[in-house]
């Protein structure tokens, strides 16, 4: 017999109670601790240093470009597959449309990747390669996304941490760790890498990923301010993606595009699973207006590179210790009170910038390159706090 309360009660009308909508719900959603995206101001007149958004507008001709595209086709839907920008994205990387895949932004393809090569760990892994197979690895600190991608798929998480100073391990290093698992279904890497700023040389990743024998999604969001890019490993290699955005460098974030670089063989599998029209008709109008105009970009890169020195060297000299970028952000430790108190205090003379409650960054201030307006007063502003709290605090640590 089964015990009294092991079936639901009925009500007075003869019907059993529904059930609490948290039932319906899978126990790994429930579980989920979703991205967090930096802050959004609710308040005028705020600073935004905080999400690494390009602090010039899109050029003059993409503007002009997405207005003319407001018109009845607004009713139509779209490419399904940005046919012409992958076009030519194609020929601007010396490839065959075939090689590439455009998404909703690159953190989309980025999903597709989880969802294309990894099985989730939804069964008890008896052997190696079921663990392999199920494995999306990453290291530490790097974008916080991975992880979340892992917990919507399922898959097992095999987090690496990088050296102390942020930079790539050895391969050397990553055998005598023990921790790093080279049959990993997929391995996420940023480069340059996030939070820190720091970029990897393409020799380096070219080994990393020839050890690899799972899939490999370099992630170069920031690549257009480094010095140098791995894209090519993406089209030499078999199990090489490279992803790139218009969000950050090219400054179409509120149209959210993004695009991926690899072998026909893997882009088609990405394809087979993405949504029927995954990137809205004005930002492919956006997208390809973009690559109509190139001199406009490169000098708003040489602005802000830059302006990325010119802060660094001024925060240096106030007493932080300021790590090196290949980004649009750096990362900085400042001098005197904890980072989250200096956050709280810029936060309170309308100045965003972002901080982690993670022990590898806890100490650090992440802070996106604003206009040259912009980094003045934030030069001013520390300045300011630095003489309010005293000669015996500016460089302690």
């Amino acid at each position: 017999m089964p015990p009294r309360n092991a079936f639901p009660q009925k009500t007075r009308h003869g019907r059993a109670p529904s059930p609490a909508a948290s039932t319906f719900i899978r126990p790994s959603v429930r579980r989920l601790r979703p991205y967090v995206p930096g802050e959004q101001p609710k308040i005028r007149g705020l600073i935004k240093l905080n999400t690494n958004e390009n602090p010039y507008p899109p050029s003059p001709r993409v503007l002009a470009a997405i207005r003319a595209a407001v018109d009845g086709r607004l009713r139509l839907y779209p490419n399904p597959t940005a046919e012409a920008l992958r076009r030519r994205l194609a020929a601007l990387h010396g490839c065959a449309p075939e090689n590439l895949i455009v998404g909703n932004g690159s953190d989309e393809l980025l999903a597709l990747a989880s969802r294309a090569f990894v099985e989730p760990a939804s069964v008890p892994l008896g052997t190696r390669a079921r663990r392999a197979r199920a494995t999306i690895q990453y290291f530490t600190p790097s974008y916080s996304l991975y992880p979340v991608l892992a917990d919507i798929h399922g898959a097992r998480r095999n987090p690496v941490p990088l050296n102390p100073d942020f930079s790539l391990p050895s391969l050397r290093g990553l055998e005598l760790g023990k921790r790093w698992e080279w049959d990993a279904a997929l391995t996420y890497v940023t480069t340059p890498n996030a939070p820190c700023g720091r970029g990897y040389a393409t020799a380096d990743l070219g080994r990393l990923c020839g050890a690899q024998r799972g899939v490999v999604l370099l992630d170069e969001a920031y690549a257009d301010f480094a010095e140098d890019n791995a894209l090519r490993l993406g089209l030499e290699r078999p199990n090489v993606i490279v992803a790139r955005t218009f969000s950050k460098a090219y400054a179409l974030c509120h149209q959210r595009v993004g695009y991926a670089v690899g072998p026909e063989t893997l882009i088609d599998a990405m394809h087979r699973i993405r949504d029927s029209y995954n990137v809205n008709g004005l930002g492919q109008v956006a997208a390809l207006a973009t690559l109509d105009d190139p001199g406009y970009y490169r000098a708003n890169l040489r602005r802000v590179v830059a302006s990325r020195q010119r802060l660094g060297h001024a925060l240096a000299e106030l007493g932080f210790d300021v790590l090196p970028s290949q980004t649009n952000f750096l990362l900085a430790r400042p001098p005197g009170p904890p980072a989250q108190t200096w956050l709280e205090r810029l936060r309170a003379r309308r100045i965003l910038v972002r901080w982690w409650d993670d022990p590898s960054v806890r100490d650090y201030l992440r802070i996106s390159i604003g206009t040259e307006a912009e980094v003045d007063t934030l030069i001013g502003t520390v300045k300011r706090l630095l003489r309010s709290a005293g000669p015996g605090q500016r460089r302690a640590r």
